[in-house]
């Protein structure tokens, strides 16, 4: 399942969806909206996608995981339009019959999401909001971040097209 999605995403849903006989682990990655971000109180994160790109984008991650990890399933699920503090805008669920492959993959499948697919965000912040359009515009601690991706001064981020 590879979808875009404007209500809120069913994590047990997901996994049940990747559920088989064959699989010895499923794994899943939820990203929530923050209550902080850079410092600033978040208010609430706003999505939008170029819907019909983005889901291609999801299959085709899914088909490159598979090719790379013996796994059993893969979806891809992520929220459009405002999503409140503690809800999930992205869900990924991985099967395998092993638990490393699953993990790996899963990790593999949101890494490329971010520079990938055309979804962006804007932040609402107490006191202004912004478009974060890469990785580099999050303080999300993650260390693999490509040098190409930065502000450049006008709150918009040049780089992979949006960040989570």
């Amino acid at each position: 399942m590879f979808r875009i999605v404007e209500e809120p995403i069913s994590i047990e849903s997901l996994a049940s969806t990747v559920g088989d006989p064959d699989a010895g682990a499923i794994v899943t990655f939820v990203g929530t909206t923050r209550a902080t971000n850079r410092g600033r109180r978040v208010l609430k994160l706003e999505y939008e996608a170029y819907a019909e790109m983005a889901v291609s984008e999801f299959e085709t991650i899914g088909t490159q995981a598979c090719a790379r990890w013996a796994l059993t399933r893969v979806a891809i699920v992520h929220r459009v339009g405002v999503v409140p503090l503690g809800e999930a805008s992205v869900v990924i669920a991985v099967s395998a019959p092993h638990r490393r492959e699953a993990i790996e993959a899963c990790h593999f499948c949101i890494d490329r999401l971010k520079l990938v697919a055309p979804i962006w965000k804007k932040e609402y912040f107490e006191g202004g909001e912004v478009w974060i359009g890469s990785l580099a515009d999050c303080d999300h601690g993650d260390e693999d971040h490509d040098e190409d991706d930065h502000d450049h001064g006008d709150g918009h981020s040049h780089g992979d097209g949006h960040g989570h």
